[in-house]
């Protein structure tokens, strides 16, 4: 029985580490909008691989937007790459 509790606190041990790193997310991309930028252009700069419709779409959801205006200095919030 006293074999059984170390091995268990043994594997709790290991694995511990390893939860508490999945805590720690990394925080979403996030992009400064530029002078003279658009929701296109803002995507052809930090997701140009990516099909440009369905990205500003999913900018406009993460950063809670109801039409397509955006301002110098804004921050937005990208999808992941």
């Amino acid at each position: 029985m006293g074999l059984f509790l170390v091995a268990v606190g043994l594997l709790a041990a290991i694995l511990s580490p390893a939860s508490r790193a999945a805590d720690h997310a990394e925080p979403p991309p996030v992009a400064v909008v530029q002078p003279g930028d658009t929701l296109w252009s803002v995507v052809a700069r930090h997701r140009p691989s990516n099909a440009p419709f369905k990205v500003i779409d999913e900018i406009r959801r993460l950063n809670d937007m109801d039409d397509f205006t955006i301002h110098a200095g804004q921050k937005l919030v990208l999808p992941p790459d």
